[in-house]
């Protein structure tokens, strides 16, 4: 069956993956020979000190660079075979983005920037207010719709980004230190929540410095210098 082979076939396959940038007339290496596998519904942190590759890693997994080397299929297929417009459509279609510092348009309400990644896609615009209020009550501030992103509390946002980040339905959701910005409390319902994501079919990569959230996932990779130096099960992740 179709779903089957779906299931088999890895969100996220990086083989070799390496990534440079020139500097000068020498260059930096920022990973190197890089192998991965995420499979559909999985929940994966990855840990590392301040320039480790963490940030270089999770650009490339969400198509926003390719590597020098090696090989990337995102679903599948194989990124580096697509030019910047396909690419950008596979993106829209397959990835949602949660960043520490939430990134609202403070010009529009929370129901307009849940809807802002709709204009890219292929989804029909009448269907838009409809997927972005279920998206704002999935995250628990459909009450919050109307208002402006500075009316918001930290966590508030936070939601708000998550639910922007999920209203294309993405098979991969990419969050780089969603509690970063955060108080304890807050951080521990955010965290709740995007843990409960992979319930619902999703996969999630969790980018931290914050060890009890990477104790929530089910597997923890650790980088050093640009390499996997640890890929391990974490006893009680979800």
């Amino acid at each position: 069956m179709r779903g089957d082979a779906d299931a088999a076939v890895p969100v996220a396959r990086l083989r070799g993956v390496g990534k440079e940038y020139p500097r000068g007339a020498t260059s930096v290496r920022a990973l190197s020979d890089v192998t991965l596998d995420v499979a559909p519904g999985e929940l994966l942190a990855v840990m590392g000190a301040s320039g480790s590759g963490k940030s270089t890693l999770l650009a490339i997994l969400g198509c926003l660079d390719r590597p020098t080397a090696g090989e990337y299929r995102l679903g599948g297929e194989p990124v580096a075979a697509l030019d910047d417009r396909a690419l950008s459509r596979l993106r829209n279609r397959t990835i949602g983005f949660v960043f520490q510092s939430f990134h609202l348009i403070p010009e529009l309400t929370v129901l307009e920037n849940v809807e802002t990644p709709l204009l890219y896609g292929d989804v029909p615009q009448p269907s838009w207010r409809a997927r972005a209020s279920r998206s704002l009550e999935r995250v628990g501030i459909a009450h919050r719709a109307d208002h402006r992103p500075a009316e918001l509390s930290g966590g508030e946002a936070q939601r708000a980004a998550i639910a922007r980040a999920l209203v294309t339905e993405p098979r991969l959701l990419l969050a780089d230190e969603p509690t970063g910005n955060l108080d304890s409390a807050t951080g521990e319902e955010i965290a709740d929540l995007l843990t409960s994501l992979p319930e619902e079919g999703r996969t999630v990569i969790l980018v931290t410095h914050n060890e009890a959230l990477a104790a929530r996932a089910r597997r923890l990779v650790r980088l050093k210098d640009g390499r996997i130096v640890s890929d391990t099960s974490v006893a009680g992740g979800r």
